[in-house]
Order: structure tokens, then sequence, then C-alpha cells
């Protein structure tokens, strides 16, 4: 996250369109609020537009406005979110949901940076920076026929996924806790804490939802919990049954032990190369064979 967090900070200046991948929940929509905070176009708009929320026939208006009398109901002129975000950022949410008509009119937009109003014929230049997201697999879209190439390249000059929450080690406690902080605050409570057990609920649930899921419930948790410590209860995660283990001793051990059986997968079993291929010496290796009770199959090749 560190990595990304950065590549933010190198990209924020530049007018490069990015599109951030990764599941739902994740932050893709508050990593695009911070390219656009540290831009020099941070005193202008940032439009946000859901193209999975608007129906396909409103898409087109919506994204380049209309002319008065371009369609029934159009009794004025109105700007698209295009416009609105004239030197500032137009953030494209699930751009994987767009319409494959719209797709090349959007296209057209990103290589010209001109638009036209629905129902008008004038040439509009939009000065606009744009950020894109999507949970979905444009590459595999591109392979199906569902998603242009061409546009799949235009809006990916650079591409930044971030990783769901269950793989971002040290980020579930940290998240929690500074949510716990802010809905203390928000909702005045004496909560000041995670029990021991909710700690060990947080760090080896899965959060499906990512952090979108962790704000909820610890938002819920503050709000039902009866003492001042938070419990997993109070967060509604069922104990798993799985023990937070970092002792280093032990988590050592598992390292070590998971690495030798690895190797000697590699070797078909053969001392040699597995003594070789873990940076030990014949004798150690049989050591540590014998320290984890681990039997060779077939017995042990030399």
């Amino acid at each position: 996250m560190l990595k990304i967090c950065r590549t933010i900070e190198k990209l924020a200046p530049s007018n490069v369109t990015c599109t951030l991948t990764g599941e739902s929940g994740t932050g893709k929509e508050v990593l695009a609020k911070a390219l656009h905070r540290l831009s020099p176009r941070a005193n202008h708009r940032m439009v946000a537009i859901n193209c999975a929320a608007v129906p396909e026939n409103l898409m087109e208006s919506e994204l380049f406005g209309y002319e008065k009398g371009a369609f029934t109901g159009a009794n004025k002129r109105t700007l698209g979110k295009v416009e609105t975000a004239h030197e500032g950022t137009l953030f494209l949410d699930e751009i994987g949901d767009m319409p494959l008509a719209l797709q090349a009119k959007l296209l057209r937009f990103l290589q010209e940076r001109k638009i036209e109003r629905v129902g008008g014929r004038e040439e509009i230049p939009v000065d606009v920076r744009v950020v894109c997201a999507t949970n979905k697999n444009l590459k595999e879209m591109v392979k199906e026929g569902t998603f242009r190439e061409d546009l799949f390249y235009r809006i990916c000059e650079m591409e930044i996924h971030i990783p769901p929450l269950r793989e971002r080690y040290g980020d579930k406690l940290l998240l929690a806790r500074h949510f716990l902080r802010m809905y203390t605050e928000q909702n005045n409570t004496n909560v000041v804490s995670f029990s021991p057990e909710a700690v060990e609920a947080i760090e080896t649930y899965d959060w499906p939802g990512n952090i979108r899921e962790m704000e909820n419930r610890v938002k819920r948790a503050v709000v039902m919990a009866d003492d001042k410590m938070v419990s997993s209860l109070d967060l509604g995660i069922a104990p798993t049954g799985e023990s937070l283990n970092i002792n280093l001793r032990q988590v050592r051990q598992n390292a070590e032990r998971a690495a030798i059986l690895r190797a000697l997968t590699m070797t078909e079993s053969n001392i040699s190369a597995t003594a070789k291929l873990l940076g030990v010496t014949r004798p150690t290796l049989y050591d540590l064979l014998k320290k984890y009770n681990i039997q060779v199959p077939g017995g042990a090749q030399e």
C-alpha cells in the first residue's frame, strides 16, 4: 500500500489517465480523490459518475449534456459531467459497465478533448483529467469483445491495482482502529478499544466486502457495544476457531518446515539437491528432517 501511495503522489501532478482496479470496497474512490487533491487541479471540481448506476439510454446525456429540445423533457440546455469537470478531474467509476456504443464516444473525447452535447452540433473543448475505476477484469472483457481494446489502452496509460483487504497484512487492525476512533467521536460514546478476541477476529476474518464492510461493521459495533471494549459479537463476526499465531519461534518453524517440503517436492526427494536448494549442508538437512518429523517419500535419494 505504501508503494501504491507513492505511485499516486508521483502521478498526481501529471495529466496521465489512470485506471484503478480492484474488488469492490478496496478504496478505489478514496485513491481517486487523493489523485485529485494532490494535483494542480485541486482548486477545481472533481466530478464523479457511476457508469453502472445510470441507465444506458441516459448515459450519453449524463456525460456530455444536452441542448434544449434534444428530446422530450429537455426544457433547457444542461451541462454534462464532462463539461462540469472542466479544469478539474472526471472520475468514471465502474468504467467496465459502460455500454459499448458509448465507449466509442468516450474514446473520441479522450483523443480529441472535445465534446458535442446531445442535440447540438458545436464542438466544445474541455480540459479535464480523467481517472477511471473498475472491479472487473478489463483485459478479459477485451478478449470477450465486451470492452473496446483501443479504449482500454487509452484509459490504462497507468493502471493501479489495489489488493483486497485480506491480502493487506497489517492494514486490517490499522483501519479498524481508525474507524473506531472516527465513529467514537461522531457518536460521542465511551468505547475506547477492541477486546483481545475482537482483535483476533479482525485479523483472521477474510473481509469479503473489504474496507467498506469493515467500516460498516465497526460503525455498528460502536453503537451496539455495551462496554468500553468492542467484542467480536458487537462486530458480528462469528469465531472462526483459527488462532492468530504471531509467536516468532512458531512462525519460523512453520516457515522452515514449509520450505523443506517445497524443496523436496521440487527435487523429487533428492537429498543432495534439496540441501543445495535450501542453502544448507546434507547433515543439517537430515537434522531438520528429524526435527520436523518429515518422512521423505520413497526413501531418501542421494
